[in-house]
């Protein structure tokens, strides 16, 4: 979506400047208005100088909002609220002890709109690229029903677990990786550099070379051949792959295969349904009814498969069935779940089970990313072994055919 950087006069005649994310000009135009702002100037910002600090032409390695920045802010405003400082002064505060110069950018454009009238979830609203759809529905809430001091702890407890979360799966997938590359790498150079000239020395000894060897050979002629038309076509084949998944139907494709995976599908199933049930548990909790719970919660899902899911469960509960009934038609749940979605449907305190759901999902998930190395660690050595046990046999098994002749 295109940015504008503005600059315009308040009703008091302060200058104001700030960054708004819309279709048009005339949007920025619109929406300034409406605000009390009289704009001065509306001009695109390209994505460096988006990116730039301080309204820089231009910065190669100008600073990002990360989630962490989000995680803070959420947590730091809580503290302060709490504490019964004014929003706006907090704001105030947030930006200028910032360190990200980006994120400082944006609670400043908060602090505009808030100084214009406009709600702190309506504000939030025209940053999605830092607020997501279900951090905004909930600031939402939170404003509607005055507690919005509780929902912002809230959040940062639930960015604290994704952040968790992503950071345990990478630890655990990081040496698998790196042996896979290491791998990877090597047989390139061996084909490349090491084959070629063994291909030599065999040619030069006129003898027949075994099986295996004439593969390596031929895999090696064929690397070297077509070695580049290879890269193009791998390249390609990424980009080709990016643009299927970005699709709505290969999104949907993609992400239920992704929970089919031998090693990694059930940690990237229970993980999803851990941050579904805690999301959701958030959702029911702020007061929010279950049919537009489950569509907040869809929005947010990182995955289209149990998006569609969820979607469905909220069409049934429109319909009026249970909820027990339609968390039954996803074939999602296991049955402990579900009879913990019974009994909370039954006692009026699904919030609390579904709280329950998401720790016990957790729990799953961290044992699984313990256990993930250990998973893995066999099939990596098997992986090495075969290519040993190729390249032995492939290279060093004529040398012996042919020591073997000339000692005869």
């Amino acid at each position: 979506m295109p940015q504008f950087v503005y600059t315009g006069r308040a009703q008091g005649g302060d200058a104001v400047r700030g960054v708004f994310d819309g279709e048009s000009a005339v949007a920025c135009a619109s929406y300034l208005v409406r605000s009390g702002i009289t704009p001065v100037s509306i001009t695109e910002s390209d994505r460096a100088e988006r990116r730039g600090a301080g309204g820089a032409p231009f910065a190669l390695f100008a600073p990002v909002v990360k989630p962490i920045d989000v995680q803070l802010f959420s947590r730091q405003l809580y503290t302060l609220m709490r504490a019964g400082v004014p929003i706006l002064r907090a704001l105030d505060g947030l930006a200028e002890s910032t360190v990200n110069v980006a994120f400082k950018r944006v609670i400043e454009a908060l602090k505009t709109a808030l100084e214009a009238g406009r709600d702190l979830s309506a504000a939030m609203r025209q940053h999605p690229q830092v607020f997501s759809p279900f951090y905004v529905a909930m600031v939402r809430i939170g404003e509607a029903t005055g507690r919005l001091e509780e929902i912002l702890l809230r959040m940062f407890e639930y960015l604290e677990f994704e952040r968790e979360t992503r950071a345990r799966i990478k630890e655990a997938l990081r040496y698998p990786i790196f042996v896979v590359i290491a791998m990877a790498a090597a047989i390139a150079v061996i084909n490349v550099f090491v084959i070629p000239a063994f291909a030599k020395v065999y040619a030069g000894l006129g003898a027949e070379l075994p099986l295996m060897t004439r593969i390596l050979i031929g895999t090696s002629r064929f690397t070297l051949d077509y070695g580049w038309l290879l890269l193009a076509a791998l390249a390609g084949a990424i980009a080709g792959f990016r643009l299927w998944r970005a699709s709505d139907s290969g999104r949907l494709v993609w992400d239920r295969f992704k929970l089919r995976l031998p090693l990694t599908g059930s940690i990237v199933l229970r993980s999803t349904l851990a941050r579904f049930a805690r999301s959701l548990a958030l959702s029911l909790r702020s007061g929010i009814p279950a049919a537009q719970a489950l569509a907040v919660v869809a929005e947010v899902s990182d995955n289209a498969w149990i998006a569609s899911r969820i979607e469905q469960m909220r069409n049934g509960i429109e319909r009026g069935e249970s909820v027990l009934r339609t968390a039954q038609a996803t074939r999602v749940f296991n049955p402990v779940v579900l009879q913990m979605i019974a009994v909370g449907e039954e006692t009026g305190s699904m919030d609390e089970l579904m709280q329950e759901v998401a720790e016990m999902y957790e729990r799953e998930v961290d044992y699984e990313i313990k256990t993930l190395a250990a998973r893995i660690e066999p099939i990596i050595v098997v992986a090495l072994g075969a290519v040993v046990l190729v390249l032995a046999l492939g290279v060093f098994l004529p040398m012996w055919d042919l020591a073997r002749v000339a000692i005869k």
